[in-house]
């Protein structure tokens, strides 16, 4: 318990009255407004009960409602939320209650501290400060609504400019597609006849084959993932394409799996039919760490029966760091459809277009010039050993991976 400023205010004004008036006065004044502190005190001892509601999952960059409430009490209650530096709030503190939006900046399990409550007494001069509730805890995802848009996008078709969802060539097969009038060599087990009963002409089932594949996302969680590109880590883009590519798994059929790697297997999760939901809590929380990544080692991972799509997510620096995937590439592409996705650095593309300033921007745009003609020998070499290599803006990296796990799809290489 603590005197508010407005109970220090009235001690000051007793305390510089005191030589105004008699001694004795002053003191009595002081011992009520002492009393009366007292009193405001005692009408604070029953703590609120405290409700704070909030998704236990978030998706990184995407803006939650945090709402934290208290049941009224003789007094004002004031509300604070403190918050790590991940987890940007706003407001942090409100009277009542607190209705804040909550923004993840990072990916992982995050602590959510108790509410801090102030709670000040009918008269305005105690105030009582303590911590309420338990300690929440948040696992923040990538941007699954992202992923999720993607595939709707897939089911309706409307992904034409990256590749049309391929569902398998008309036929007899186990897929329901529509109904259509009965053709004359249509066969005998096509025929629906309740549909024919009911429009008093012959019509046919039409179905598809299914066309189940499949996909294995393949994570290089190594020393070159770390590095920051558009507020985030090319690891952070690398979670959200595979969180993107699952969701249309889902949404397709086939099969999806995932492998996490550095200079060893940190995961592998096979492949299996609806498996996206089990992929995306797998990798929510991985981290770079400072090891070199060992291609080989990953590809040496994959299942070798069935014919996959596989699609690899790394930084492709020189030719130099590149050699050892296109080394191991060229031994997984006679069996399996390999594509490679990697996101563009804009302070590069930046570098290069801006016209130069000083010696200082010269210099900047020629050491981007330099990088860039590396990085277009590393993606040279990646492609002659057969695979597709998808280098786009970090905002379009999931759309472009997810229109070639289509095509592929279209194309029956898996």
């Amino acid at each position: 318990m603590s005197p508010t400023p407005r109970a220090a205010t009235l001690l000051a004004i007793i305390a510089a009255g005191a030589l105004l008036i008699p001694g004795p006065i002053a003191a009595l004044a002081a011992i009520a407004v002492g009393v009366a502190v007292t009193i405001d005190a005692r009408r604070l001892r029953r703590l609120p009960t405290i409700r704070r509601t909030l998704p236990n999952i978030l998706s990184r960059g995407v803006p939650e409602t945090l709402t934290i409430s208290a049941d009224p009490g003789p007094g004002r209650i004031r509300i604070r939320q403190p918050a790590p530096p991940d987890l940007l709030l706003e407001p942090r503190e409100a009277d009542d209650q607190l209705v804040a939006s909550i923004i993840a900046t990072r990916r992982g399990e995050h602590e959510l501290p108790r509410p801090a409550i102030r709670m000040i007494g009918p008269l305005g001069l105690a105030a009582v400060h303590h911590r309420a509730g338990p300690t929440g805890t948040v696992q923040v995802y990538p941007d699954m609504p992202a992923a999720r848009r993607l595939a709707i996008a897939v089911r309706h078709g409307r992904l034409q400019e990256e590749g049309k969802r391929s569902r398998g060539p008309l036929g007899l097969g186990t897929e329901f597609e529509s109904i259509r009038d009965y053709q004359p060599d249509d066969d005998i087990r096509q025929v629906n006849w309740r549909a024919s009963a009911r429009l008093g002409r012959p019509m046919s089932n039409q179905w598809r084959v299914e066309q189940d594949r499949e996909v294995m996302c393949v994570v290089d969680a190594g020393r070159l993932m770390g590095a920051p590109i558009a507020g985030r880590t090319r690891l952070d883009a690398a979670v959200d394409v595979v969180a993107a590519i699952a969701a249309v798994a889902d949404e397709i059929g086939d099969r999806c799996g995932v492998i996490v790697f550095d200079n060893r297997i940190r995961l592998h999760l096979r492949p299996r039919r609806n498996g996206g939901a089990a992929v995306v809590r797998s990798i929510y929380d991985i981290e770079p760490s400072p090891a070199e990544s060992d291609y080989e080692l990953a590809f040496r991972t994959i299942d070798s029966g069935k014919r996959a799509f596989v699609l690899v997510l790394t930084d492709l620096i020189e030719p130099a760091a590149a050699q050892p995937l296109a080394e191991a590439i060229a031994i997984m592409a006679r069996r399996h459809a390999i594509a490679v996705g990697t996101p563009r650095d804009p302070d590069i593309d930046a570098a290069i277009r801006t016209d130069p300033a000083d010696l200082t921007d010269l210099h900047r745009a020629t050491v981007a010039l330099d990088m860039l003609d590396a990085r277009t020998g590393a993606v040279t070499a990646i492609r002659r050993v057969g695979a597709d290599v998808i280098e786009t803006p970090i905002e379009q990296l999931s759309t472009a991976c997810v229109g070639a796990y289509i095509r592929a799809k279209a194309r029956a290489r898996l």
